[in-house]
Formats: C-alpha cells, sequence, structure tokens
C-alpha cells in the first residue's frame, strides 16, 4: 500500500499513523493507546517511532521519516507493510528532544 497524504500538524499525523496502524489488524483506535517516541540523528530531531499493541501481544510499528516525508509502516514480524509519502508534514526540527 502506498498512499499520498497531506498532514502538516503534528497531531493529524500521529491520527493518520494510529488509523492505519490499527486498520492493518483489525484494532480499534479508539481502545488502542499509540506510544511514541522520538528519533534523533546527530542530536537533532529527524521523526518519530509509533507503536501500537494489541491483543496477544501482538505489536504494530510505523517510522515517521521526516527529513524524507514518509511514513513506513511494519507488523509485529518486521516486515513493511505498507508506506504513506507526505505531500506536507510537520517539521520534525519543531519536535522537542528530551
Amino acid at each position: 500500500m502506498r498512499d499520498v497524504a497531506a498532514l502538516p500538524t503534528l497531531p493529524e499525523l500521529c491520527q493518520y499513523v494510529l488509523t492505519a496502524l490499527c486498520q492493518h489488524d483489525n484494532l480499534d483506535p479508539d481502545q488502542t493507546p499509540l506510544e511514541q517516541a522520538l528519533i534523533t540523528r546527530h542530536g537533532r530531531p529527524c521523526g518519530l517511532f509509533f507503536q501500537v499493541q494489541g491483543p496477544r501481544l501482538l505489536k504494530n510499528y510505523a517510522i515517521w521519516a521526516g527529513e524524507e516525508n514518509r511514513i513506513l509502516y511494519y507488523n509485529c514480524n518486521g516486515e513493511r507493510v505498507a508506506e504513506t509519502r507526505l505531500s506536507e508534514g510537520p517539521d520534525p526540527r519543531g519536535l522537542a528532544v528530551a
């Protein structure tokens, strides 16, 4: 699956990723928490790691590569299952480094 989406804000990006990750295994986005972690390169933010966990320790995850303007989706076996190209996305440099 290759899509193109305009997700100019971080909340829009997070909601889109949550929906896509849940859709793959028919999880309910309202019942599934989205975990996220900052990805840095040379000490600067460059994207986000997302993960959802379903029943029986099912875990799907996605990587938002902000500098590449794309989201890569992986299943619980580590296989890439989809990709979304962003025609518009948030600036990864605006993410806070903890």
